[in-house]
This record gives structure tokens, sequence and C-alpha cells, in this order.
């Protein structure tokens, strides 16, 4: 499967964005995908997740309710929405796709993803 995210730019703070990542080669609804960020000089860490098999999220406990994981299977297609940015949300951001056997303590960090699309940029300004 190839991923494409988009929807990344520069936002204020307190702001609202909705990254994209499309699929091709494969259906989201058939794996299980995941968002990560990394910030200058950071690792690359986990957002949040969606289960393939019932659309469960995992992962978005640190966003406090902040952000959200949905999938349209019409469009291939999973979102991350993002509210109420802060500066330090200020990364490049990256969807991932992990196969469906994948129990979800693996998908807790990326080594758990076989399929990675290239980042979009996300800037907070304060």
């Amino acid at each position: 499967v190839q991923l494409q995210a988009s929807g990344g730019g520069l936002v204020q703070a307190g702001g609202s964005l909705r990254l994209s990542c499309a699929a091709s080669g494969g259906t989201v609804s058939d794996y299980n995908m995941g968002w990560f960020r990394q910030a200058p000089g950071k690792e690359r860490e986990l957002v949040g997740g969606l289960r393939w098999r019932g659309g469960n999220t995992y992962g978005l406990d640190s966003m406090k309710g902040r952000f959200a994981i949905s999938r349209d299977n019409a469009r291939n297609t999973v979102y991350l929405q993002m509210n109420s940015l802060k500066p330090e949300d200020t990364a490049v951001y990256y969807c991932a796709a992990a196969s469906k056997t994948k129990i979800l303590s693996t998908l807790l960090s990326p080594g758990g993803y076989a399929y990675w699309g290239k980042g979009t940029l996300v800037t907070v300004s304060s």
C-alpha cells in the first residue's frame, strides 16, 4: 500500500487542521493505520491510530481530547483532526499502515508499521 499525507501548513495557536492520508494499492480498512509526528531533534512519536476492525482508536490519550482520527472507506482515506493546536505540536506528521495481524502493543511504536507515507509539515505559531 502507498500512502500520501497532506493538509499540513501554518496555523496559529488555538487553531485547527485536518490532515489526510490517502491510500493506493491497498484498502485502509484492511490495515491498522497510525499517525506519527517528529519534531526537530526528537524521536518520532505516536499521535494515535485506528484499528482495522471496528475502527477503534488507540494512543490518543496523550493528546488530551484535542485530536481525533477517522476513516472514510469510500475515499480510502484516514484523517487526523487536530484542534486547539499548540506550538509544541509543530512537527512533521506521518501516516503509516500496519498489518491487521499486529497486536496493539506493537502499534505504539514506529517499528510496528511496514508502510509509511511522506510527511506533511505542521507549524503552529504562538
